[in-house]
């Protein structure tokens, strides 16, 4: 019997489309999408990142995507049941040793987690997305250290420095701190991209630290993210983590948005306390899981 799941190199206009398509129509798309914006930048990527088709009478039923790192290769998938879903997950290891492999599940109605528990994969990270309200919230005018301001990035101009801020600010993350020239072109060609909303906080022409905020349409109603939030560590102890994010959240109100998230690793207690010293709680958990 013909397996229905394939794996190509690279996704066909067509199919990524029907991928973004299946991934709209899942559970709590709206608010958990299953696929992160890094996994749908990459559906027509070719290697090192795989793809893995589920098919059945040319109707896409499930899609896997691998992108391997060092140590490690992250899967995430979408599937219409957590049968689908587990069937991806084995042929995601007959691919890549088992060991390796790192499957996220986003949010709580996941036919991922499902998958992940019934095959008796264990839960190793947690990304936790935070939620607050925008029009209850007292945002007074950050202060800064003298010769500090905070400008608006420069596409072109800013891209080499901020690269090389963000992979001191993230040195020790496993994805935010590899981003390339090519991560950040995707992104800055991305049709929610604003430059007034990348914020940066620089002394003459040497840069501190950002606030690169997002607004998401795709939602019930508009609404506003810290996208990334960094301070490079040179410039710790100015403070300039919470002027930034004060920042960011003004000019996110300022655009008549009612409410703005953010994502956070659980583990990292000086940023939650940052968010969570401003009113933001827990809306929902990003699981990922390894083989047991």
């Amino acid at each position: 019997m013909t397996s229905p799941i394939s794996a190509v190199a690279a996704l066909s206009p067509d199919t990524a489309e029907a991928v973004r398509k299946l991934a709209r129509q899942s559970p709590d798309s709206a608010d958990t999408p299953p696929l992160s914006e890094q996994a749908l930048l990459r559906l027509t990527a070719g290697p090192p990142v795989r793809h893995l088709v589920y098919e059945q009478e040319t109707v896409l039923l499930g899609y896997a995507q691998l992108d391997p790192s060092d140590q490690a290769c992250a899967v995430e998938l979408v599937a219409t049941d957590p049968l689908v879903a587990s069937e991806l997950l084995d042929a995601a290891g007959r691919l890549v040793d088992p060991r390796l492999l790192r499957l996220w599940a986003h949010g709580r109605n996941s036919v991922a987690a499902q998958a992940a528990a019934q095959s008796g994969w264990q839960p190793v990270r947690t990304l936790l997305q935070l939620r607050r309200s925008l029009t209850d919230l007292d945002l007074p005018q950050p202060q800064l250290s003298e010769g500090i301001s905070i400008r608006a990035f420069r596409p072109g101009a800013d891209d080499e420095a901020w690269l090389a801020v963000n992979a001191r600010a993230f040195a020790s993350h496993p994805e935010q701190g590899r981003w390339g020239p090519a991560d950040l072109a995707d992104r800055l060609a991305a049709p929610w991209f604003d430059p007034a909303g990348f914020l940066l906080a620089v002394r003459g022409e040497q840069l501190l630290g950002y606030h690169w905020t997002k607004v998401h349409t795709d939602t019930a109603e508009p609404m506003g993210e810290v996208y990334v939030l960094g301070v490079d560590p040179a410039a710790q102890g100015l403070k300039l983590g919470k002027a930034l994010l004060v920042a960011g959240l003004r000019h996110l109100r300022e655009r008549e948005l009612g409410a703005v998230l953010l994502y956070v690793e659980a583990d990292n207690s000086t940023a939650r306390s940052l968010y969570e010293g401003l009113g933001f709680t827990v809306f929902a958990r990003d699981i990922q899981f390894a083989a047991g």
